[in-house]
């Protein structure tokens, strides 16, 4: 089993569940992070004041998915998010050790 996580943009957000729903994958965990990379934020200027916006909003996802359907996720993920533009986000792959359910027990790739 594998664990996907990936930091995108968030407006790509809603692209990124449907790519994932048509390959059929079910579970994902989002979360709101802030961040930066070659980026490195920008400023803006707010009532007349200039600021550096160091850490920009970006959204964090997390799939844990079979060994066999990581390639699938990986691709619809790198479709769904690009826009040719930086900051488009990275894609991270961990090995899962294990995976319980815990209302039923299931565990391995049956909790998933």
């Amino acid at each position: 089993m594998k664990l996907v996580s990936a930091i995108i943009k968030p407006f790509k957000l809603d692209d990124v569940r449907e790519a994932l729903s048509e390959i059929g994958i079910q579970g994902i965990t989002v979360t709101e992070v802030k961040g930066f990379g070659r980026q490195k934020g920008h400023t803006e200027l707010y009532r007349g004041a200039e600021y550096v916006v160091d850490f920009l909003p970006k959204v964090k996802i997390e799939i844990a998915c079979a060994d066999d359907n990581a390639e699938r996720v990986i691709e619809a993920i790198s479709k769904a998010a690009n826009t040719g533009k930086i900051g488009d986000g990275k894609i991270f792959i961990f090995p899962l050790e294990q995976a319980i359910r815990i209302r039923t027990g299931e565990t391995g790739s049956e909790a998933l």
